[in-house]
């Protein structure tokens, strides 16, 4: 599957930023890949998506700019954190295509 990178900004404020599946139009956008999610609240989820859900692993970070006690990182299914583990490298990857994808928009 080929993915495109870019930015989208949903009507209620939130915000994609990372990789989409190819020829999707505006209105069925769907999160694939390496991105980060940003609500309007502040909350946002830096990590893997599948067909538009929190799916794979990644850190939640809530408004307050904590992960939480324990720490919201790890595996996430269908949007709920399943399994605890340290995945700093899905972080990352995640960072990076929110990046470039911002970078693209300008």
């Amino acid at each position: 599957m080929t993915l495109t990178r870019g930015s989208f900004t949903y009507r209620t404020g939130e915000e994609y930023h990372g990789d989409w599946k190819e020829g999707k139009t505006s209105i069925n956008l769907l999160s694939q890949g390496a991105g980060v999610f940003s609500r309007f609240d502040g909350m946002k989820f830096e990590g893997e998506f599948k067909s538009g859900c929190v799916e794979g692993y990644g850190l939640l970070t809530f408004p307050n700019g904590n992960h939480g006690v324990p720490r919201n990182e790890g595996l996430f299914e269908n949007h709920k954190l399943q399994k605890r583990e340290n995945c700093p490298g899905v972080v990352q990857r995640a960072q990076g295509a929110a990046s470039t994808a911002r970078s693209l928009a300008l």
